[in-house]
Parts: C-alpha cells; sequence; structure tokens
C-alpha cells in the first residue's frame, strides 16, 4: 500500500489517543466507534470534560489548563462570528422556508396519523378560520 499522508486533524486526534488508552478501551468494548469520538473530539476539543473519564492525568493539572480552554473558546466563537458574517442573508431564508415547508409536512403526516387527525381537519374546514400552513410564520420585507 501507499503511504497516504492524513489530515492534520486526524494526526492530532491519533496523537491524543494515544496519550488516553482508555479511550481504545471504549471501542474495543463496543460502546463507542472511532468515527463517533473524532466527531465528539473535533467539536468539543482535548479539554472538554467530556474526556475526564479517560484521563489518567491529575486535577490539579487541568486548573493550569483552563486558560488554554478559554482562549480556545474565544477563538471558536471568532470563527462562528466570522462564518454568520459572511453567510448570504438570501441563500439562509431559503433554506429556512425549505425547513419550513419540511416541517409543515412532518406535522401534517403526524397529524393524519394521530387519533383525532380526520375530526381535526374537518372541524378546521367548518369554522372558517384560517391558520397557517407550518409552525412558523416568515414575512417577505
Amino acid at each position: 500500500m501507499a503511504n497516504k499522508k492524513l489530515h492534520p486533524s486526524v494526526e492530532q486526534f491519533k496523537t491524543f489517543v494515544k496519550a488516553n488508552p482508555k479511550i481504545i478501551q471504549e471501542v474495543r468494548r463496543g460502546k463507542s466507534s472511532w468515527q463517533e469520538l473524532f466527531e465528539e473530539w473535533y467539536l468539543l476539543g482535548e479539554e472538554d470534560t467530556r474526556w475526564d473519564n479517560y484521563r489518567s492525568e491529575p486535577i490539579q493539572a487541568k486548573e493550569k489548563t483552563t486558560d488554554n480552554t478559554n482562549s480556545s473558546k474565544s477563538v471558536w466563537m471568532s470563527t462562528v462570528m466570522d462564518s454568520i458574517k459572511s453567510m448570504d442573508q438570501n441563500q439562509l431564508q431559503g433554506y429556512i422556508a425549505n425547513l419550513n415547508q419540511a416541517l409543515g409536512t412532518i406535522q401534517g403526516v403526524i397529524s393524519q396519523f394521530s387519533a383525532g387527525g380526520t375530526t381535526a381537519k374537518s372541524s378546521n374546514k367548518t369554522s372558517g378560520e384560517k391558520k397557517p400552513s407550518g409552525p412558523f410564520s416568515f414575512r417577505q420585507d
């Protein structure tokens, strides 16, 4: 097989797993998969409390890393804010409209299969009330 270079984040995860061998035991027991653990590690970071069960370091060392955690959270927040600033509002509004339509469809299916679904539809038609088609009402500016 050819030697493939792994993504840097995968390499970092591998070193994290090597430093915390209890993670390997959890995967071997079948409690978690590598994909799940990698995604949690990637989203939460190494310093999250989720990994406390797998650490072999004393609690005092965690107190020293709180400054690093705060700085990584501020970096994460700035990344999120930059992403929000660079979003196209029309595209975002289209996504929300699609989500609204999907939720309305799901709500319709659930109401059809519920016990009182048929009586609720007939009472809405006779009452003459006009209700919004979905759970959210969005208006164009």
